[in-house]
């Protein structure tokens, strides 16, 4: 989910600009600030030479960074973070509408 979430988020930018990403997801911060390079280079395979999950969704969101300056931040999740807290709220509104 916060995978997709930062595709969105990088989509919805009309202009190449600074752009701070604030996530709770070491998933997604480690995956693009550090595991990325290997990945592509290891042609979408992990160090242990498994095939990447959600290969498409990666490349994806680098086609979207590398257009903008992207600073990448990890918040711990329920902490009492503002933005935090305030995107929780909204997944969860998302998540029940969809039920």
């Amino acid at each position: 989910m916060e995978l997709t979430a930062a595709i969105q988020g990088l989509a919805a930018l009309k202009r190449s600009c600074d752009v701070t990403v604030y996530t709770d997801s070491e998933y997604l911060r480690r995956g693009i600030s550090e595991w990325l390079e290997l990945w592509k280079k290891n042609d979408w395979r992990t160090a242990g030479k498994r095939p990447v999950k959600n290969a498409d969704l990666w490349q994806e969101l680098a086609t979207l960074a590398a257009k903008h300056n992207v600073e990448w931040l990890w918040v711990k999740a329920h902490s009492g973070n503002p933005g935090n807290e305030r995107a929780d709220q909204l997944a969860n509104i998302g998540a029940e509408e969809n039920l």
